[in-house]
């Protein structure tokens, strides 16, 4: 199986690290302490020029702020910006995750998605013409849904135009076998329409354990690759 390794970076030490240890993409973000947030405007740069020469793709993180992802209308500002100077430094993709309270559940903020996906695809606030689409990621924050609404969330994602989601497939901290059951789930009910990437707890050392158990071919993690 080519198994694409996706690595999670924070500089570009680690940029540089991954992609000659063999990453195949990174997923670029600040401040993994709290889960990662928005990189720097000098760090895409610096990343995807790297990455260009290297044939490497990247997802830059279009998160405000660590903690929940419910977000004010004010954040949702900065992240469409931040999305449009992401696209016009020329990442391969974004990273976002947007979520809502509905009857005291945790539910997919679905026109927030939406907005955010049009600034992905379409002609983008501050984008120059013809500054090409890019792809998305769900990121973790699908993991704050319960299983069913998950199944819902994977089929109005797919039909806004979503590329992946980002799971662990369980709570945060299990271990990444324990979840293989619902991932397996995950992949079936997206049946193609998305790409279910897994993450979390996944090292170099399991990887192609976990891709075989799954009939994946793209994992992720910041352990994905051995230096």
């Amino acid at each position: 199986m080519d198994l694409l390794r996706e690595f999670c970076a924070e500089n570009m030490t680690h940029v540089q690290a991954a992609v000659k240890a063999g990453a195949r993409r990174i997923e670029l973000c600040d401040n993994l302490a709290v889960g990662g947030t928005s990189p720097s405007y000098g760090v895409i740069k610096a990343a995807v020029a790297f990455a260009r020469e290297h044939d490497v793709g990247v997802m830059a993180m279009v998160r405000p702020r660590g903690g929940d992802f419910i977000y004010q209308e004010a954040e949702l500002q900065s992240m469409l910006d931040h999305l449009s100077l992401a696209r016009q430094l020329g990442v391969t993709g974004v990273v976002f995750g947007c979520l809502r309270e509905k009857g005291g559940r945790i539910a997919l903020d679905g026109e927030a998605v939406r907005r955010l996906t049009d600034g992905a695809k379409g002609p983008g606030t501050g984008c120059a013409a013809g500054t090409p689409p890019v792809a998305i990621t769900f990121h973790m924050a699908f993991d704050e849904l319960d299983a069913e609404t998950q199944l819902q969330a994977i089929d109005e994602l797919a039909t806004l135009g979503v590329e992946r989601v980002l799971t662990h497939g369980g709570r945060a901290g299990t271990p990444i076998l324990d979840n293989i059951d619902h991932l397996h789930e995950l992949v079936g009910h997206a049946h193609g329409r998305l790409t279910i990437l897994p993450g979390g707890g996944i090292t170099w050392q399991n990887a192609e354990h976990v891709a075989s158990l799954l009939g994946v071919r793209e994992l992720h993690g910041t352990k994905i690759v051995r230096w």
